[in-house]
């Protein structure tokens, strides 16, 4: 028994090294941050880097000009310099209400997502970036969100872990999940602007709206009373069922309820007075959002 229990040590000793091993940690190349207003005079975070970046290289149905966003990067180093160096953990004063660092952490994730994909274009999708050829077994999507490592006010971390420990632990909205964007057909469509914390709600409610009435994400059939759903209501279901829960008290919350604060038209007709009797999930679009596809 001794015996097993050293080699069990010995093999997740193993594992972790060769997890954090197999990290690619993109470090920051941008100008002197004394450059930066939010680090010069002690005021909020400045998001105008990255609003250049937005309005420059992101078309207007959510596609980006990766090949030209790879020979002009002077603003997405820029921003991800600011970031690196700052976040709400780092320098609580310059976020000083939730919506603050919400707001940061969603930008923070979008715009490294971008610089993910910079880093490794060109690329078809974010799953041709592999994991060490010694962790075969993990999905095809961790070499990019788990491997790559980013930094952000001083602390490294993947986008999974941003996501999932930062993210969804500290924050009880789910919209946000209509606004992180993965670099995927089947994400979210980036917006032009960033998401500013004095206009987050109403930036927030406009995603879900947007996404909850696309056909490519929630579509009702029907002949089969069967409702269709983007992979987002699978994988964080239980995000939404216990925003139902806790904000408007119900106790039997369901993804139908949570889509009905939103869904419009055709949409909204066919879920209050049509039966649903099964949901299905639709099959994720790894596909880059790439402009020139």
């Amino acid at each position: 028994m001794r015996n097993s229990k050293c080699y069990l040590y010995s093999a997740l000793s193993l594992l972790m090294y060769l997890l954090v091993s197999g990290c690619t940690i993109i470090r920051p190349v941008a100008p002197d941050l004394s450059q930066v207003p939010a680090v010069v005079d002690g005021k909020r975070f400045s998001y105008d880097a990255y609003e250049r970046v937005l309005d420059t290289f992101v078309t207007g149905n959510g596609l980006v000009h990766y090949s030209k966003l790879r020979s002009d990067r002077i603003s997405l180093d820029l921003f991800y310099a600011m970031i690196a160096a700052i976040s709400p953990d780092s320098h609580p004063h310059l976020f000083p209400s939730k919506n603050d660092r919400l707001a940061y952490w969603i930008n923070a994730y979008n715009s490294t997502v971008l610089l993910g994909v910079v880093e490794q274009y060109p690329l078809s999708s974010v799953t041709d970036v592999k994991a060490p050829a010694v962790l075969f077994f993990f999905p095809d999507q961790s070499g990019f969100f788990f491997f790559q490592r980013f930094v952000y006010g001083g602390s490294e971390t993947s986008l999974y872990f941003l996501e999932n420990t930062v993210i969804r632990q500290r924050f009880d909205d789910p919209r946000f999940h209509f606004a992180l964007n993965c670099a995927s057909r089947s994400c979210p469509k980036l917006p032009r602007i960033p998401f500013y914390p004095a206009m987050l709600d109403s930036q927030l409610d406009a995603e879900a709206r947007k996404f909850i009435n696309s056909t490519e994400n929630v579509r009702y059939d029907h002949s089969t009373e069967t409702l269709y759903l983007s992979a987002i209501f699978d994988w964080y279901e239980d995000d939404f069922l216990d925003w139902l829960r806790e904000k408007h008290h119900n106790g039997q919350p369901s993804l139908l309820a949570y889509l009905l604060l939103y869904a419009e038209g055709e949409l909204k007709t066919s879920l209050t007075e049509h039966t649903v009797t099964k949901i299905r999930f639709l099959e994720y679009d790894w596909g880059l959002n790439d402009a020139k596809k």
